[in-house]
C-alpha cells in the first residue's frame, strides 16, 4: 500500500496529473460548449441551408478552450521533460505547483466552453432571424472567451514561475 501513495504523491506524477486535468476539464468544457452550440445551428441550418457556414463558425468558437488546456499540458510536459527532452526528477512540492498551475485552465476552461457553447447558440438564434448580424453574436460569445485566456494566462504564468 505504501508504494502506491509514494507513486501517486511523486512529483512526476502530480505533474502529469496537472498536464492530465488541464486536457480533460478544459476538453470536456469545449465539448459541451461546441454540442450546445452544434444543437442550435442544426435547427437553423434544417429551417435555411445557406446558413451553414454563418452557424458553424458560431459552433466552432466554444472550441478553443480545449486547445487552450492541450496548450497548458504540452508546456507542464516540455518543462518536466517528458516532451522534448529527459524527464526530470521532481519533489512532491515541484509536482504539486505543477499541479496548481494546471487548475485555472482546467476548471476555468471547463465552465467557460459550456457558457460559450450557450452565448454562441444564442448567436445561432440571432443569425436565424438577422444573419447580418453574425458580427454580435460572435462579440456575446467572445466575451466569454476573454476568461478562458485570462486562465490561460495565469497557468502558463505559474508554470513557467516553477523552479527546477
Amino acid at each position: 500500500m505504501e508504494n502506491w501513495v509514494n507513486l501517486l504523491f511523486d512529483g512526476n506524477s502530480l505533474a502529469m496529473l496537472g498536464a492530465a486535468l488541464a486536457v480533460l476539464l478544459a476538453g470536456t468544457g469545449s465539448a459541451r460548449g461546441v454540442g450546445i452550440a452544434g444543437e442550435a445551428a442544426a435547427g437553423v441550418v434544417t429551417e435555411d441551408p445557406g446558413k451553414f457556414g454563418q452557424a458553424l463558425l458560431l459552433q466552432a468558437l466554444p472550441g478553443t478552450q480545449g486547445i487552450y488546456g492541450l496548450l497548458t499540458a504540452f508546456v507542464i510536459l516540455n518543462r518536466i521533460g517528458v516532451v522534448g527532452g529527459t524527464m526530470q526528477e521532481l519533489t512532491t512540492i515541484q509536482g504539486m505547483y505543477f499541479l496548481a498551475a494546471a487548475l485555472p485552465i482546467a476548471f476555468v476552461g471547463l465552465f467557460s466552453g459550456i457558457a460559450q457553447g450557450r452565448a454562441a447558440a444564442a448567436g445561432v438564434g440571432i443569425i436565424a432571424k438577422r444573419p447580418e448580424e453574425l458580427a454580435k453574436g460572435i462579440t456575446f460569445a467572445a466575451m466569454v472567451e476573454t476568461y478562458a485566456v485570462l486562465a490561460l494566462l495565469a497557468s502558463i504564468l505559474m508554470i513557467f514561475g516553477i523552479n527546477l
